[in-house]
């Protein structure tokens, strides 16, 4: 039996599956990981700063216009869509096999495929909120020079809100920064339930997320990604190629 097959029988016998997600899965459509080399040369070029720092809490509060400047050109990409991976999760969840996609993704993409019960562990570029009133606000105004002028007139990279002048902040978790403890909470409740756990596009370095494995104690550890992972001896299938490539052959 091929591996793929090998997952087919997994799905089709599995009623609670839950489906943890990173990077890997949003570079298929064209989003890049800001910690690839490609992502660390950039950083380190215009800005003389690795990726963590020029997202962290800290730099964000030090330098918020320079960190906007990051921010809109290496984390947003718009014209990005759904590839095989989200369409295939949103597709089992609609046949009632999977419950719940936990991501590290910010893009939103899950949902733009259909999925509906998505735990979004570092927040999404599509909610932005006034640090001052709370007011919520979505990437397109965040992304339009107009909203972006200072109480002088000057023209800055950083949005203002419209009803009260505050700074405007995307939903994302920096580095330095908490998770949400109720997605958090959601996703490790998720994930203890699951008979299987199909884990996609991620190495399994970054914690807390990484961690979550932990919690997962159901029949099935799927693990898939093209380079290997410090859990693949704890898992029943271990298929090293492309998310995509094998979600949509299911």
């Amino acid at each position: 039996m091929s591996k793929i097959e090998e997952l087919k029988r997994i799905i089709d016998n599995s009623n609670n599956i839950v489906f943890f997600g990173g990077a890997g899965v949003s570079t298929e459509s064209g989003v890049p990981d800001f910690r690839s080399e490609d992502g660390l040369y950039k950083a380190r070029q215009k800005y003389n700063r690795s990726p963590e720092e020029m997202i962290s809490h800290s730099f964000f509060i030090w330098d918020t216009n320079t960190f906007f400047d990051y921010y809109k050109n290496n984390m947003i990409y718009r014209e990005a869509k759904p590839n095989k991976a989200h369409l295939a999760l949103a597709k089992l969840e609609k046949e009632g096999k999977l419950k719940a996609v936990v991501t590290q993704n910010i893009d939103g993409l899950h949902q733009l495929a259909g999925s509906k019960e998505v735990y979004e562990l570092h927040g999404s570029v599509l909610r932005n909120y006034c640090m001052d009133c709370n007011a919520f606000y979505d990437l397109d105004y965040i992304m339009d020079e107009k909203n972006c002028v200072d109480k002088d007139g000057k023209q800055t990279m950083i949005p203002y809100c419209s009803k009260c002048g505050g700074i405007v902040k995307p939903d994302v978790v920096l580095y330095e920064e908490a998770l949400d403890q109720e997605v958090l909470s959601k996703a490790i409740n998720a994930i203890s339930n699951a008979d299987t756990l199909i884990v996609g596009g991620t190495s399994l370095v970054v914690y807390p997320a990484a961690g979550l494995i932990n919690y997962f104690h159901g029949n099935n550890l799927v693990l898939i990604n093209k380079s290997k992972t410090q859990y693949d001896n704890r898992a029943n299938l271990v298929i090293n190629d492309a998310i995509g490539e094998v979600l949509g052959s299911i």
